[in-house]
């Protein structure tokens, strides 16, 4: 179902973007998804959160970017449902990773920690309060994947397994065999290997897709706002796919899914 009232642990559950311009990246997404914003502030004026909505339903966030982090793009951020977050992060060491930020509590939100893979792959972690993760995912204009990249895929998968408990089903794609994260109907995130001929200073990364009626408008209309096309849109087994940079650098892709006409 599109509509989530809860996630199981150990499922991808919450989006959000750090962004050095909020102003600009709202209007950017805005425009390509038709988002509307509820932004929170403090008493000074300054940014806290934003949340972002799809027919009135949250669907992703975004926090401003720490001026540690000036220069940076714009980064889109996984976060994985978990029972208790303390319990997860006390295996990750064990496991090869690191935890990068150790359990927060975000006032009666919930609670949440950041940890990397032994390959480098930074993810969130989120125990829920009040906040549960996105009221609505795949549907057009929402989030519908994450997708790990991997410069060491066999200790990335190791690393999950170990740390939320993850399986795989190895999916053979043209060009290489993609690793599908077991749940569900059709699994719950998905890994593989770096592709060659990435720059060697592109990290290990998760990257957000979001669904979309029409990857060749969603295209020209992300082009028409600013953005760079890096790949895309492609005809593949799962659907059409494209490759997008914001205007200000942030990276995720789009995906157009397969017809029963293209599954037949």
């Amino acid at each position: 179902m599109a509509t989530r009232t809860s996630y199981d642990a150990g499922t991808p559950c919450w989006i959000d973007l750090t962004s050095p311009d909020v102003a600009a990246s709202t209007s950017f997404y805005a425009g390509l998804f038709g988002w509307s914003s509820d932004d929170q502030h403090d008493d000074d004026g300054n940014h806290i959160y934003t949340n972002f909505q799809h027919d009135g339903q949250v669907v992703a966030g975004m926090a401003t970017q720490d001026p540690s982090m000036a220069g940076m793009p714009p980064m889109w951020n996984t976060y994985v449902a978990v029972d208790d977050v303390d319990a997860v992060l006390a295996r990750v060491e064990d496991a090869g990773g690191a935890v990068l930020l150790p359990t927060m509590e975000v006032m009666t939100q919930g609670r949440m920690a950041v940890i990397a893979d032994p390959a480098g792959a930074v993810v969130s972690l989120w125990e829920a309060g009040e906040h549960i993760g996105a009221q609505v995912v795949n549907e057009p204009d929402t989030w519908a994947w994450n997708e790990l990249m991997s410069r060491d895929l066999e200790a990335s998968q190791a690393f999950h397994a170990d740390v939320l408990g993850w399986t795989y089903e190895a999916m053979e794609m043209p060009d290489m065999v993609y690793q599908v994260v077991e749940g569900g109907d059709q699994g719950i995130a998905g890994m593989m290997a770096m592709p060659e001929g990435l720059p060697d200073q592109v990290p290990s990364h998760w990257v957000t897709y979001f669904l979309v009626e029409d990857a060749a408008e969603s295209v020209a209309r992300a082009t028409e706002l600013g953005a760079t096309v890096t790949h895309g849109p492609d005809d593949t087994p799962v659907g059409i796919l494209a490759g997008i940079h914001d205007p200000l650098g942030g990276s995720f892709s789009i995906m157009q899914a397969p017809t029963a006409d293209d599954a037949s």
